[in-house]
């Protein structure tokens, strides 16, 4: 499942920008429900690369790819990576952030192992964005709502996590390590303040899904460490600061039927 040394050459130099010119940049998404574009029907539930663009220049547009259900292997066997490796250009951004539907382990068309098939998957996004002259940016998952008795925030992802950081090591990829940065917020907003952030309705207690807070938030977390690892320009990021309304966030109508997580 690799590419060729010539082929991740070439992209490399492909990657190389032209003095005297400069065009806009496209950020692709490929991800799971937690990131993904949620519509009408779904409504509060709200992925956090639908509140990105906020904490963006207009220079650097979005392309969220992120579906639900999606794990790095169901994404890569339904065509979905090859869509973005089509379009992607040189110069442009390809952030990962895969995990929670990797864990699916009663389901073989989802399930990866951390230390082996997951990063397997994970490395034909790295080359296949480096192909392709772009750049390929790992994000951890971000964590879920989950406290212990002592009202503490716990992980959920086992050793995906762990097995993202090492690969992006191993293959100087820049980290986004989402993952920590979440779970250090929910530590610190606490047990009930979390419910606020959640997809949490009168009919439903959901610690997995954002609402336009919680997209908000882990969006802000995204474009915050984004700039410190200099996979942005200080420059591309905005409001990082700023109170984003909650009114800022809409779901369109579907025109086709939404996949589920």
């Amino acid at each position: 499942m690799s590419l060729t040394r010539r082929q991740v050459a070439l992209g490399a130099l492909a990657a190389v920008p032209l003095r005297g010119g400069r065009r806009d940049r496209t950020l692709y998404i490929a991800g799971d429900s937690t990131a993904a574009q949620k519509y009408s029907t779904e409504a509060p539930e709200t992925g956090w690369g639908m509140a990105l663009p906020f904490f963006l220049r207009r220079g650097v547009k979005v392309a969220n790819h992120a579906v639900n259900g999606r794990s790095s292997k169901s994404f890569v066997d339904e065509g979905r990576l090859e869509a973005i490796l089509s379009a992607i250009r040189p110069g442009d951004l390809l952030l990962v952030q895969f995990a929670h539907n990797d864990e699916k382990i009663a389901d073989p068309t989802r399930y990866t192992e951390p230390w082996t098939t997951y990063q397997d998957y994970l490395r034909l996004y790295i080359e296949g964005a480096r192909a392709h002259g772009a750049r390929p940016v790992l994000a951890t998952p971000v964590e879920r709502r989950r406290f212990d008795a002592d009202g503490n925030a716990v992980p959920t992802h086992g050793d995906y996590p762990a097995a993202m950081r090492a690969l992006a090591q191993e293959e100087r990829v820049a980290l986004l390590d989402t993952e920590a940065l979440s779970l250090a917020l929910w530590q610190r907003l606490g047990v009930e303040e979390t419910k606020v952030y959640f997809n949490w309705t009168d009919t439903e207690q959901d610690n997995t899904h954002f609402n336009p807070p919680g997209a908000i938030a882990v969006a802000r977390l995204v474009a915050r460490e984004s700039a410190r690892t200099r996979v942005l320009a200080p420059r591309d990021v905005v409001r990082l600061g700023d109170e984003i309304p909650t009114s800022w966030i809409t779901w369109p109508e579907a025109t086709v039927a939404s996949d589920v997580l």
